[in-house]
């Protein structure tokens, strides 16, 4: 049996003294970061007003074309856009309209740990995890297509980091998993593993109300009408399509 130097005492409570801190900082790390600097602007008002002009000009004389949907459609003809076919011209002006009148600056996303709900816009950062990539990489194996055993031990490694806080979606694409339920291997993980907020999937109207009828097991008698649960993304494909 050896004993430990006054040194090396010092060393342990110091070692164990950061560890408890580290420890707590982890309970306690602030769900979003605010900034304090002043925003930098890439472009002046006159070259940030010329680009919307040029996207007007595109969307009321070329349009864009919205395929498969014609629930979308008839909404946006009711908005009073012109719709041939799939095409739809929208009037000038119209998209800048919507979003004055229907985007919030800023809106709060709440995570099952109400600690960890984050603000979205205004001067707050969220950092999250990439999205979507087919391959992982790792000393052992090397570049390699991904499994849900990557997606589970990422979202963990996720909810570890003080620093990510949200959990994301598609953290890397399972392969391993039929694409007809990946979605739901997906959301299990994340809802499982973490209750950071996350994504939910919107490949198809069926999958996103499978996100939220998940989320709402999730959250049980938690779940609050009207509140942000999940988010997701959409964008069109090149040129001017959304599909």
């Amino acid at each position: 049996m050896t004993s430990i130097g006054r040194k090396g005492k010092g060393r342990f409570a110091r070692k164990q003294q950061r560890s408890a801190q580290a420890a707590q900082a982890h309970l306690q790390a602030a769900p979003f970061v605010q900034r304090q600097h002043g925003v930098f602007e890439l472009l002046s008002e006159q070259q940030l007003s010329q680009i919307e002009a040029n996207a007007d000009r595109i969307l009321a004389n070329i349009g864009m074309e919205f395929r498969g949907d014609q629930e979308v459609l008839e909404v946006l003809h009711q908005a009073g856009c012109t719709i041939t076919g799939e095409r739809v011209l929208f009037p000038p002006g119209m998209c800048r309209q919507i979003i004055q009148q229907h985007a919030p600056s800023e809106f709060i996303q709440h995570a099952r740990n109400a600690a960890r709900s984050v603000r979205v816009g205004g001067n707050n950062t969220i950092f999250a995890p990439s999205f979507g990539p087919p391959f992982v990489y790792d000393l052992d194996r090397g570049r390699r297509y991904a499994t849900l055993e990557d997606v589970r031990n990422f979202t963990k490694l996720h909810y570890m980091l003080p620093a990510v806080h949200h959990s994301g979606g598609v953290v890397c694409e399972p392969t391993d998993v039929d694409v007809n339920t990946r979605h739901l291997d997906l959301l299990y993980s994340h809802l499982t593993l973490s209750d950071k907020p996350l994504m939910g999937s919107v490949t198809a109207p069926e999958r996103a109300q499978d996100s939220i009828d998940m989320v709402k097991l999730a959250l049980g008698d938690d779940w609050i009408d009207g509140r942000c649960y999940l988010y997701s993304v959409v964008n069109p494909n090149s040129p001017l399509v959304l599909d």
